[in-house]
């Protein structure tokens, strides 16, 4: 199932990359929510018998998501972002865990790695979260260590979904996060799957830069998709070892609403302080050190922002570039990926 909006340049590689599982016995929904670029015209020209694409005015991804659900017919939904990819045995690769597991409770996930335009070129980094856990371990390990999960990694069996109930569309930030934690909650334990593989591609510069300053719209969204998850893990288990967990989080995640929206803030520090701590000034990274004793906190921030944002949409247009270079003056791919993942 693939929301999509604004993703006229590369929808047709996620269409594709669904399209190309060797998994024989799948149904793939697009939904456009509201796209103003030519989104709807470049998915609609894949539309089958096995391929639905339909559009609704824009109310955002989760909404995108629900009315993906709601016209699917599988026992086990994968999502799919509509600038990421799969690999071409990524659900069969699954499947044959589940036909080990024997239960519609147990949950699915698989490696993941980040790249720009060339999947060959994904990074796959293991974390703490990439082995076989119950759900408790599951969320204190991921936010003890700040960690999340692609929403491509996912195999959600139909049990699960509507367990956890419809994506939160209040949620404009982190709403995967909080829906996934929903899901990991419903389960019986969750599976990992390294042979299965997925690509979560950086490709959309304009999100990048929102990414980078967020709207105080978006940080109170931020904000509540937190403490939705931490109630969520207390509800499980309530130990200090669970506050300890969901402390750090809050530690973490304090950059976001620190010096920019001090009601956002004051929540923070009373959630922390119901968890037993409190919250002190967030850390910069130490290049910026300078900047802060000479212009504040805040210039500094800004500075680490536009850093990050100038270096990101380098690489990626470097990476786009590749693309066009002759084969034979590239390097070797770290990884056989199939054409039909790649083809546009």
């Amino acid at each position: 199932m693939i929301p999509a909006y604004q993703a006229e340049d590369w929808i047709a590689d996620a269409i594709h990359s669904a399209r190309a599982q060797t998994w024989p016995n799948k149904e793939i929904i697009v939904v456009d929510d509201g796209s103003t670029d030519g989104t709807l015209r470049v998915a609609s020209r894949f539309s089958s018998n096995a391929v639905k694409v339909v559009s609704q005015p824009n109310q955002g991804a989760c909404a995108a998501r629900n009315k993906a659900f709601s016209l699917c017919q599988g026992d086990y939904i994968q999502w799919l972002d509509a600038d990421d990819l799969l690999a071409p045995d990524k659900i069969a690769k699954q499947f044959e865990k589940i036909d080990r597991c024997r239960s519609k409770t147990t949950l699915l996930c698989s490696a993941w790695g980040r790249c720009y335009y060339r999947s060959e070129k994904a990074k796959f980094t293991p974390t703490p979260l990439w082995q076989d856990l119950q759900p408790v371990e599951w969320l204190i390990r991921k936010y003890e260590n700040n960690l999340w999960m692609s929403p491509e990694s996912w195999l959600v069996s139909r049990e699960l979904s509507e367990a956890a109930g419809p994506w939160d569309i209040r949620l404009l930030r982190n709403n995967d996060g909080e829906y996934f934690d929903r899901v990991v909650c419903a389960s019986d334990g969750i599976r990992f799957v390294p042979e299965a593989r997925s690509y979560l591609r950086t490709v959309n510069f304009h999100s990048i830069s929102s990414d980078l300053h967020l709207s105080e719209q978006k940080l109170e969204s931020m904000f509540l998709s937190l403490a939705l998850g931490i109630g969520y893990l207390r509800a499980l288990e309530d130990s200090e070892r669970t506050r300890a967990a969901c402390l750090k989080q809050l530690k973490a995640s304090l950059i976001y609403f620190y010096a920019e929206t001090p009601e956002v803030v004051e929540k923070v520090g009373k959630l922390a302080k119901e968890l037993g701590g409190k919250l002190g000034v967030p850390e910069l990274s130490w290049k910026y050190s300078m900047i802060q004793r000479a212009f504040g906190w805040k210039v500094a921030k800004k500075a680490q922002r536009a850093a990050a944002k100038a270096k990101t949409g380098f690489l990626m247009r470097w990476d786009r570039l590749q693309q066009f270079k002759p084969l034979v003056d590239r390097e070797p791919p770290v990884e056989k990926v199939s054409e039909s993942v790649l083809s546009i």
